[in-house]
């Protein structure tokens, strides 16, 4: 799996063949894609409407590529009925569908929303798998989401204030076990700033079998 940081919690993830955006606030400050930049898209996660996780973005990649839009129901349905998006899949908490070989299941997160509840994704693609919990606190039952889907690849938010800080999401790792976390999240506005040096050595204190990369806007890893 090859991920990509587009700032903020916006990733694109290959693998397969497939090209899978997440959150794409391709509009925000940080971001070194905008809309007109993307080719190519298979599926467009968006975790919940708060403006900084990319939801109008996600309409028009959608409208451009011919992708799949997911989210929580009342947010899928949004975005049929009112943007006119065609191939929509309106996912509820605990659900899972499989798009074209890959599988996406929406899981719960701890946040607030205009539309539907905040939620977390977890994406199955034939040679591995990823965690992104979108804008969340950190809750006790990520150790199931770590028991039922054993992601490779868990993307945590670490910049307080509106989600987790390193410290919880240091623990939240421990939880869910991943062999790699990506910190997200972070330092876009003075309110966010926070440090993932901090969190990668509280990771090695508290998860060692856990590998963390930071990845700045524009940078990619594969793993």
């Amino acid at each position: 799996m090859k991920f990509t940081s587009l700032g903020h919690a916006s990733f694109r993830v290959e693998s397969d063949g497939k090209t899978v955006f997440v959150d794409p606030w391709l509009d925000g400050p940080t971001s070194p894609l905008s809309v007109d930049d993307v080719e190519v898209a298979d599926i467009v996660l968006v975790t919940h409407d708060h403006g900084d996780h990319g939801f109008s973005e996600a309409v028009k990649i959608c409208k451009k590529t011919g992708a799949y839009f997911v989210a929580i129901n009342e947010l899928a349905i949004k975005a049929k009925e009112q943007e006119g998006l065609e191939h929509v899949h309106t996912l509820n908490i605990g659900g899972s569908v499989e798009i074209d070989g890959v599988t996406v299941t929406l899981v719960q997160a701890f946040h607030s929303c205009g539309t539907g509840a905040p939620t977390g994704f977890v994406v199955t693609f034939s040679d591995g798998s990823f965690y992104h919990a979108g804008d969340t606190g950190m809750f006790s039952s990520m150790s199931l989401i770590g028991e039922l889907y054993s992601p490779d690849v868990a993307l945590l938010p670490i910049g307080s204030y509106y989600v987790m800080d390193e410290e919880q999401a240091a623990l939240a790792v421990h939880l869910l076990n991943p062999k790699h976390a990506i910190p997200m999240h972070y330092d876009t506005f003075p309110a966010i700033k926070a440090d993932p040096e901090k969190f990668k050595t509280l990771v090695s204190k508290r998860n060692p079998s856990t590998s963390v990369t930071v990845l700045a806007p524009g940078e990619s890893v594969e793993l």
